[in-house]
């Protein structure tokens, strides 16, 4: 995407030999876990990221995710002291901070359009998602924009289904609204997903066409997460089976910002909007 109204704050293509620490934090919210408990499995061949589950790979929280595994970048990162119930995408009550964390913020735009081009070639069982969640500098500030989820069980030979929208986690002034789309194709193919996320609404696409917009907006800062998610109670027989490992290919990630007059005074930009 290019448009003189947007400007690219934010692109990563994954085409050097390590995951770039200014950008990635290469855990699944690790203050429920652990760093090690949450890291990430995942190769660089040069041409992506390749975010991975792996034959040994262990869940990452079973006491409260059960037998889940997953492998994750995320761009912020931020937790209260061990003990206490602070912490990013509180999705359990019980969920206590377990180890504590630096706060990070690598990337944390306030509307804007998100988008990731990815390959997600993934057997029944399997989930492949980029989102957002609220940096929670307050408690409330924890909504989700769901850019897309799509699920291995939802393909056909034509065709696949992927799903999209606004979660409220613990957000008061969000209400859930979760919807899905048919896509035309195989999700093996490189698709775009993005998120056009205004302060009145969101509205998403699927390789430029809009598939939906959501009536509502988070109101404050989101940082990006990008996963791939083995689902015990997909799993075909409940059982774990090769080939391994599972693979999400993600060719690259852009964020983007609406040019306001502010925004071009700051970049240095000449003229008007």
């Amino acid at each position: 995407m290019t448009s003189p109204d947007f400007a690219l704050t934010f692109e990563d293509d994954f085409s050097g030999p390590e995951l770039h620490p200014g950008r990635w934090l290469p855990h699944y919210l690790p203050q429920w876990a652990s760093r090690e408990a949450s890291a990430a499995r995942y190769a660089l061949p040069g041409t992506g990221l390749h975010l991975q589950i792996t034959e040994d790979q262990p869940p990452w929280n079973p006491a409260f995710d059960g037998a889940l595994r997953v492998s994750s970048v995320q761009t912020g990162c931020s937790a209260g002291p061990v003990g206490s119930a602070v912490g990013q995408h509180r999705f359990h009550p019980g969920l206590r901070v377990t180890e504590a964390q630096p706060e990070t913020w690598l990337y944390t735009p306030q509307y804007g359009r998100l988008e990731v081009a990815l390959r997600a070639d993934l057997p029944p069982g399997y989930l492949g998602a980029f989102w957002m969640i609220g940096v929670e500098r307050e408690p409330g500030q924890s909504g989700e924009i769901c850019v897309c989820e799509v699920f291995g069980h939802e393909r056909g030979p034509d065709a696949f289904r992927v799903h999209f929208g606004v979660k409220p986690i613990h957000d008061p002034a969000l209400t859930l609204d979760m919807r899905d789309a048919l896509i035309p194709g195989s999700p093996a193919d490189l698709h775009v997903y993005s998120a056009e996320w205004t302060p009145h609404d969101v509205t998403f696409r699927v390789d430029g066409g809009v598939v939906g917009r959501v009536p509502q907006s988070p109101a404050y800062p989101m940082q990006l997460m990008l996963n791939i998610y083995e689902l015990p109670h997909l799993l075909p027989g409940s059982e774990r089976r090769g080939p391994w490992p599972k693979t999400l290919e993600v060719a690259w990630v852009r964020g983007w910002q609406r040019v306001t007059a502010e925004f071009r005074g700051a970049l240095g930009f000449p003229g008007r909007l």
